[in-house]
């Protein structure tokens, strides 16, 4: 914070030493025109900074969406492949581990991708993929085959696992504070700069500029409603899980 004030302040300093030092040698022409070439070069510069802000406030979190949701379908494809494997495993205990990978892929859509949107996750998630990994882990099996589908079980559990905390991680991701502050501030000085440049707009060369404010209100609007993965405009869906649930009942139908 103390870097960038005293950046702020260089730069300032710099432009008031030019401004002295060109008076001072006589360089150059006053100019007091609120069209002239400082303001027009001041205006075109604002509006490349404003740009340039509001592109990267749309674009981390689109990015971030996008990556947060193949996540989404990594942790689906995980509880599909762990719930294939079950069925190979000894009666009862393979509808058992299946009745578990459903409850789970039921509890995210239906609790916890509201508390996502907050972005958290409940911890009783966590706990109900620990319990199903000790129940696996804890199976005596005997024979290739079986040994062969708990050891597939527990992998996919622990791929499960990793795709969640990865999931926590996207529902807590949000883009840099300063980048959503900059947007407004740059935004504002876009919205003022003919006033501040000694321009009095009236009657029809108003109604340019209140368009103009419309269109910047509704971006940096929209800067906000996408700043977390799982809520906003770009909110990614549960289609992955819900698609999960519907694999889990052709398995079930083709066993």
């Amino acid at each position: 914070m103390v870097a960038c004030v005293i950046a702020i302040a260089t730069a300032i300093g710099v432009v008031a030493l030019a401004a002295f030092l060109f008076r001072k040698l006589d360089r150059g022409a006053d100019d007091r025109d609120p069209g002239g070439p400082t303001v027009g070069h001041a205006g075109g510069m604002l509006s490349a900074l404003f740009l340039l802000v509001f592109a990267i406030a749309i674009i981390v979190p689109w990015t971030t969406a996008d990556s947060a949701r193949q996540n989404t379908y990594a942790e689906s494809q995980a509880a599909v492949e762990a719930y294939w494997a079950a069925g190979a495993l000894p009666f009862p205990t393979a509808g058992l581990i299946q009745t578990e990978l459903r409850d789970y892929v039921g509890f995210v859509i239906d609790e916890e991708w509201r508390l996502m949107a907050n972005g958290r996750l409940s911890p009783e998630g966590s706990t109900r993929l620990n319990t199903l990994r000790t129940q696996v882990a804890s199976l005596n099996t005997t024979g290739a085959d079986a040994q062969e589908a708990k050891a597939a079980v527990l992998e996919q559990v622990q791929n499960l696992n990793s795709a969640r905390r990865q999931r926590a991680a996207d529902a807590q991701a949000t883009p840099p504070t300063g980048i959503l502050v900059l947007t407004v501030v740059t935004g504002l000085v876009v919205l003022l700069f003919p006033f501040m440049a000694g321009a009095r707009p009236r009657g029809a060369t108003l109604l340019p500029l209140m368009a103009m404010a419309a269109l910047l209100g509704v971006g940096v609007f929209l800067t906000f409603d996408i700043v977390r993965v799982f809520d906003g405009g770009l909110a990614v869906r549960p289609d992955a899980f819900s698609a999960a649930l519907q694999e889990f009942q052709r398995i079930s139908g083709m066993g």
